[in-house]
């Protein structure tokens, strides 16, 4: 609207914003707008959905032969299968000019939201693998899930007594105990795992119904959380002391451990790892630990790593952290380093010609097909069914809600063309069946649109980069969809 001018009950403007052409007139309590845009035009004088204008907007649906046969074929079926592009799905082949040499078989976190534990075990897995000759190999997510469980908990509860002089309608503390633990994670949690817990082979700390299946196991430890936050707040109300408030939780997370064992099995203190590598050979190491496996076998320097994010919303070269998110009291805060979408490609690219996969988070969900294993802004014509796109920048979209990082994976592979990435091979954690055998294709138009954040040891990335870690971290708030965990 145009600023109304305080001389006069009457003002015209005339404008254009980008394809519509705006009439407004005002007169009194009375507004009329006219909205040209392609030869419509529209009257609004009230704030309600008036009769003529649906009749309008239903004669020219109805007078657009296109909609009537959209709607025949979509309104009946599911709409992904009837807009499906099929021209994309032939240019998005299996080829790639740069591809790690070592890869695993496709892993599969099933019902759970893993996939950040699954992506960075896919990531640490190759070096077992390649140190001791292995064809396939994996990694105990389930172990690391335990444990996240856990400190997730605990985490929780510390910020319960921290906060607790905060009103319980608070906005910090309706979002922190809405849902106080979910199996979505960040990499610098995996670091805090590693580090204080170590990781096992899969074949000695297996899968379990509830690892695979978490939604029970979730809603009975949120369940108890929320008790819990009641019960703290309740004991800081009453005066107690915060020696009390932590003896009370102690109490309370040896609950919360009984919970997981039961449900996940108790991990292993102490275990034997035998195997047979690629030439038939058995080899058997002994009376190992969890710590001295990741730190012997796997060796690989988790703290060592820097988590780098595209977040187009906030000035580039800067730290960031998000209030209230982690997982393990006294670890490694969530920390990233914001930088261009470009330069976070090259980053990525030299580290797959050096051999090295990479960590990544994206909203998975956005224009994919994960049975064709596709992740393009083509692969669905809206624009052909119901004559629409989207004009929305990717910062306006974390502003608006309609974006955030949902799922991790794996990059193993891009395709260069004249020195630019076309498509990325993507490892993901859902079976074999999807995709060529659980391995994705990313068109770099989807990366620029979509990817939030990469991994990348310290040593890979410029030195003014690792730098900015010793910056004062600007300071998002929880809810901020960066801090959104993939699952």
């Amino acid at each position: 609207m145009g600023q109304k001018n305080s001389r006069s009950s009457k003002f015209h403007e005339k404008r254009r914003v980008k394809n519509f052409e705006r009439n407004e007139t005002k007169k009194g309590n009375n507004e009329l707008i006219k909205i040209t845009g392609k030869g419509d035009y529209y009257t609004a004088t009230s704030a309600n959905l008036g009769s003529e204008l649906l009749d309008k907007f239903s004669q020219k649906f109805v007078g657009d032969p296109k909609n009537r046969l959209a709607s025949n074929a979509i309104s009946g079926n599911d709409m992904t299968k009837v807009l499906l592009n099929r021209s994309i799905t032939i240019d998005n082949i299996h080829v790639f000019s740069e591809k790690i040499e070592l890869e695993g078989k496709a892993t599969n976190q099933r019902s759970s939201g893993r996939c950040w534990l699954f992506a960075a075990t896919n990531v640490l897995r190759l070096i077992v693998m390649k140190k001791y000759k292995l064809k396939d190999f994996e990694l105990s997510q389930s172990y690391l899930f335990f444990y996240d469980k856990l400190e997730k908990s605990n985490f929780f509860l510390e910020n319960m007594i921290e906060l607790s002089d905060l009103e319980i309608d608070s906005r910090l503390i309706q979002y922190l105990v809405h849902e106080p633990v979910t199996d979505g994670g960040q990499w610098d949690m995996v670091v805090n795992l590693l580090e204080k817990y170590g990781v096992v082979p899969k074949s000695v700390y297996t899968e379990s119904f509830n690892s695979s299946n978490s939604s029970k196991l979730n809603w009975l430890v949120i369940a108890k959380l929320q008790e819990f936050a009641y019960k703290l707040r309740e004991l800081h109300s009453a005066g107690n002391s915060i020696v009390m408030l932590r003896t009370v939780k102690a109490k309370m997370m040896e609950e919360i451990y009984r919970i997981l064992a039961i449900s996940l099995g108790e991990p292993p203190k102490e275990f034997d790892w035998s195997f047979l590598d690629k030439d038939g050979k058995f080899r058997e190491y002994k009376g190992l630990t969890a710590k001295k496996f990741y730190q012997d076998f796997v060796n690989y320097e988790a703290k060592e790593t820097l988590s780098l994010v595209n977040d187009p919303r906030n000035e580039y070269f800067k730290l960031y952290t998000v209030e209230y998110l982690g997982n393990v009291q006294g670890g490694l805060p969530i920390r990233y380093v914001n930088i261009p979408i470009n330069e976070m490609k090259n980053l990525a690219i030299q580290a797959l010609r050096s051999g090295k996969p990479v960590w990544f988070g994206a909203d998975v969900g956005k224009h994919s097909n994960s049975e064709l294993g596709i992740l393009d802004n083509r692969i669905y014509d809206y624009e052909l069914g119901f004559n629409t796109k989207f004009h929305m920048t990717k910062a306006q979209r974390l502003q608006y809600g309609q974006s955030s990082m949902t799922h991790a994976m794996v990059f193993t592979g891009v395709h260069l063309e004249d020195g630019e990435p076309i498509r990325w091979r993507v490892e993901n954690s859902w079976g074999e069946d999807l995709g060529e055998k659980g391995y994705f294709v990313m068109n770099d138009d989807w990366f620029s649109d979509w990817v939030y954040q990469i991994v990348l040891e310290k040593k890979d990335v410029p030195k003014e980069y690792v730098a900015i870690l010793d910056q004062k971290p600007n300071v998002l708030s929880a809810w901020d969809p960066m801090g959104s965990l993939a699952i």
